[in-house]
Order: C-alpha cells, then structure tokens, then sequence
C-alpha cells in the first residue's frame, strides 16, 4: 500500500503512449518482428466502459522481446511516466490464465507491429472477482461492467460470468469465498448501478484504512493478511458503531 503521487492515464493518452511505444518498438526491432498484449485491469475498463475516465494501472499480458520493454520505457521517459509503466506483472498473480490469449478480443493496431487486444465483459469480471481486492476496484468494476451493459440492453447473465470463470481458472470454486458471495448476492438485487456508489466508497475507505494501518504497522499489509486486516478493520469499525449509539 502507498499515498504516493501517482500518474493517471485516461483512454486518450494512454492510446497515445500505445501508439508511440508501437512506433518506437518499430524502430529497435524492425517490421519484420509484430508482437501483441492484451490490456486487462483498469486498462480494460477504460477502453471498453465509460464509468471510469482514468486509471493508475496499465495492466498487461504481454510475449515480447525485451525491444518491447525497452520502447515502452523511453516513451515513459519522454512522457514523465513511471518506469514499468506497462506492466506486466499481473502475469505472475493468481488472476492471471494463460487461456487468456484464446479469448481475448482485437482493440487497435498501431503502427503493423503491435497488435493491442483486449478482454470482453464476463472475463474481465472473471479476472476481477479472481483477484477480488476490497481496497483497489475489483469489486466496483464488476458492478460498473454489469451496469453498463444493462443500459446498453445487453445484460450480462450469471450463466456467462461462470463459464467464463471456468474457462480461465478451471472452476467456481477458484473464486475467493468472498468474490463469489459478491457476485452473487449484486446478481440477486438486480440493481448493479445503485450498488456502484456504495461499493466503490467502501473500497475507498478500506484503502486509506490500509494506509493509515501500515503507517502504524510498517510491513504487516500483504497479499496473504490483507484480506484479514480488512475484516479486523470493518469490525473495529462496527463495534465502534454500537458502543457510541
């Protein structure tokens, strides 16, 4: 967990820097080498969805040559952008699937040489209850993506979202106990767009807890306690509730 500074990128810049890396990559490595990713996490959301209008992560799944890191890093240097500004480093969560590539969709070429796909609805919500961060926006994601296609006419069913599970992770069971209560019980109240609000404060809220908590405990947030520090947390919080009522 970190306050610092961070660098957000909207659907406009971010196809900008996509552009510029494909032309620099050009340049290192030649025509004669074309390489793909597939932009999933906030990265995803923004290309597809309106409900959010920038990210901090540029999530990708990526089989390169190092050329490609390298692009990627000059045009984040004459961009002011973070260093590993394209990050690959989801490939080595419990999110990802190599089945990904199979059913990841096309987004944009750019230059000949990079081809950018990404990922449709009830895989990216698949990924996002995989990782199922209460602190990040894995939970509000899902309910924006469900939202926003009811509003479009297009309404994701449950049916949809599992055979994605299972075509990524092998089963239902794969899902955190958490995720797939969340799922389940924003699918029975049929009303994803009022629960967006509530659920993306709560992140918010669980995020500066987190903060406030590693301050006072440096090194105790992790991947394998957060969860627990988070229900500790809310506990506290309502036990809080009640004495002062």
């Amino acid at each position: 967990m970190s306050s610092e500074q961070k660098t957000f990128l909207t659907k406009e810049n971010l196809d900008t820097y996509l552009k510029e890396t494909a032309k620099e990559y050009r340049r290192l490595a030649g025509k004669g080498m074309p390489t793909e990713l597939i932009l999933i996490g906030g990265a995803a959301v923004l290309v597809n969805y309106g409900f959010r209008d920038m990210t901090t992560d540029v999530e990708v799944v990526i089989q390169a040559a190092s050329s490609m890191k390298d692009a990627a890093n000059r045009v984040g240097d004459r961009n002011g952008l973070p260093n590993g500004w394209l990050n690959a480093d989801f490939m080595r969560t419990e999110s990802y699937s190599p089945k990904l590539a199979e059913y990841s969709v096309h987004y944009k070429k750019f230059y000949g040489v990079l081809e950018v796909r990404t990922v449709t609805a009830e895989y990216l919500i698949a990924m996002k209850l995989r990782s199922g961060r209460q602190y990040k926006n894995d939970l509000s994601d899902v309910l924006g993506i469900l939202a926003e296609h009811e509003k479009r006419g297009e309404p994701i069913m449950m049916e949809r979202i599992e055979a994605a599970v299972k075509n990524l992770y092998g089963d239902w069971l794969s899902l955190p106990e958490h995720s797939r209560k969340f799922i389940e019980n924003a699918m029975a109240s049929g009303s994803p767009a009022e629960l967006y609000a509530e659920v993306a404060a709560g992140e918010r809220e669980a995020k500066s807890e987190l903060i406030e908590f590693e301050e006072r405990h440096p090194g105790a947030v992790n991947e394998s306690s957060v969860n627990e520090i988070i229900a500790s947390l809310k506990r506290k919080k309502r036990a809080k509730g009640r004495d002062e009522r």
